[in-house]
């Protein structure tokens, strides 16, 4: 099994209950985690908030530009 971002990507917040309070736009993966709770993790970064945020895989997407 691999991560399917990588550092550095550029991915979007699928949204949903748990990130009410997240910020619009962009988010850089700044790390890959290890698996856990049956999902993939990253650490992931917006311009737009002072600290990051840690999410599952399933919660994340590609940027498509």
């Amino acid at each position: 099994m691999n991560h399917k971002f990588r550092t550095g990507q550029n991915v979007r917040l699928l949204g949903g209950a748990p990130y009410r309070q997240a910020a619009d736009g962009l988010y850089e993966v700044v790390r890959q985690l290890p698996y856990a709770e049956g999902d993939f993790q990253y650490r992931i970064k917006s311009g737009r908030e002072q600290y990051e945020r840690v999410v599952k895989e399933s919660e994340i997407e590609t940027v498509r530009g």
